[in-house]
């Protein structure tokens, strides 16, 4: 069992940063895709970023691109998400999740990841 929460979550200015950060216990996640969604108040969770087992492939929501970067640490079985320029319409709660699947990382669906931390607050000010 995979086991994952989430911290860097806070109050920012518009056009501001914010790095996630997602710890991974129990078993090393070295060989699991990681991805990253968000839920804002009455949407629905929608995919952000995602990267596979080496951090190497990387897929992205239009909306976040060139903005947001995933990256992974697999020794310290760490997961982050880098927020630059955030705007107003990327406040949400953002998870990280995690699929032992070697091809989840392609995926955009939060029903292809099997594993998800508690969620922590983005919340970005005009």
């Amino acid at each position: 069992q995979v086991q994952l929460e989430e911290s860097g979550g806070g109050l920012v200015q518009a056009g501001g940063s914010l790095r996630l950060s997602c710890a991974a216990s129990g078993r090393t996640f070295s060989n699991a895709a990681m991805g990253w969604f968000r839920q804002a108040p009455g949407k629905e969770r929608e995919f952000v970023a995602s990267a596979d087992w080496s951090g190497d492939k990387t897929k992205y929501a239009d909306s976040v691109k060139g903005r947001f970067t995933i990256s992974r640490d697999n020794a310290k079985n760490m997961v982050y998400l880098q927020m630059n320029s955030l705007r107003p319409e990327d406040t949400a709660v953002y998870y990280c999740a995690a699929d032992r699947s070697p091809l989840a990382w392609l995926g955009a669906k939060p029903e292809q990841y099997d594993y998800w931390g508690q969620g922590t607050q983005v919340t970005v000010s005009s």
